[in-house]
């Protein structure tokens, strides 16, 4: 098995941070095209981008502020049963991120794609939260 991690600060409180990885609105504002929530632990997640890319996922983690985990129950086969999670923690007047997606079956040349996009993804997470930037979907990767 292999892993992703990337930590990061992020200069909001914990709350809002969460906010933003939880959320509908956080979600398509940084990760997703389009997606619909049903938070608390237990709830599913639609992450849909793009046609044939509408992928389903169940909170295995919800403590508000504090942790948000997701396990994918309908993706591409490598990220089918892995995990993407996020752990908060407050610092002074910012939030340090310690962000995984674990449970890849293999370093393959997927994962490290992956890898990388996670590293875009997550900038973009954190000029949205710091900033208010919002970049359209389409562009993302090429910001």
């Amino acid at each position: 098995m292999a892993d992703i991690f990337h930590n990061f600060i992020i200069k909001i409180s914990p709350d809002k941070v969460f906010e933003g990885i939880s959320s509908s609105t956080g979600l398509d504002n940084w990760w997703t095209k389009s997606s619909k929530e049903n938070p608390g632990l237990g709830g599913t997640y639609t992450l849909n981008f793009g046609p044939q890319y509408n992928w389903k996922a169940v909170v295995t983690k919800f403590k508000p502020g504090t942790a948000f985990e997701l396990e994918m129950t309908k993706a591409d086969a490598d990220w089918l049963g892995s995990k993407i999670g996020f752990s908060l923690s407050p610092k002074n007047d910012i939030t340090v991120v310690n962000f995984y997606h674990t449970g890849w079956p293999e370093k393959n040349e997927h994962f490290k794609i992956s890898s990388y996009c996670w590293a875009m993804y997550l900038r973009i997470l954190k000029r949205y939260l710091e900033f208010g930037e919002l970049v359209p979907y389409e562009n993302r990767l090429n910001v």
